[in-house]
């Protein structure tokens, strides 16, 4: 089956990601944006849907808003639901549509993850392959520009 969604714990990843956004507290929402901001870029690298999932106790918003219709979609659990509910609910409902890979690094819920038929990573294994995509596309675009500049220094 094809990779149909990621699903994110956004404050697993965000405390397992320290220099992204550095001094930024781990909850806070600038933190938050820039996890955001560079699972876009992932994103448009890879074609696969992301989709976020922090718990909303901890967000410092006065109410945190679900984002969707955006690149990354982001949902906030509400009170008496933690974000691990809401991934295992997501992982469970898109088994009928392909693979979900859940990125966290709670053991317990990989297991769940796992036992439902979907794929996990480790939040250190997830950064390696934002990294290594990233620069692949950084590399691939340096390579198609340089081409582009000497097309079209050829034609002058």
């Amino acid at each position: 089956m094809a990779l149909v969604r990621i699903l994110v714990d956004g404050y697993s990843l965000l405390h397992q990601w320290p220099e992204l956004a550095e001094g930024a507290v781990r909850h806070s929402e600038a933190a938050r944006d820039a996890l955001v901001d560079v699972l876009t870029q992932y994103q448009d690298a890879c074609g696969t849907p992301i989709t976020v999932f922090f718990d909303g106790r901890s967000a410092r918003r006065s109410k945190p808003k679900n984002a969707s219709g955006k690149p990354v979609e982001l949902l906030f659990s509400t009170a008496g639901q933690t974000a691990d509910d809401l991934i295992e609910r997501a992982a469970h409902r898109f088994q009928a549509y392909g693979e979900v890979l859940v990125v966290t690094n709670d053991f317990a819920e990989r297991d769940t993850v796992r036992g439902l038929g979907g794929s996990t990573a480790s939040c250190d294994i997830f950064i390696g392959m934002i990294q290594d995509s990233l620069a692949d596309l950084a590399e691939n675009l340096d390579r198609h520009n340089r081409a582009e500049r000497a097309r079209f220094r050829r034609k002058i």
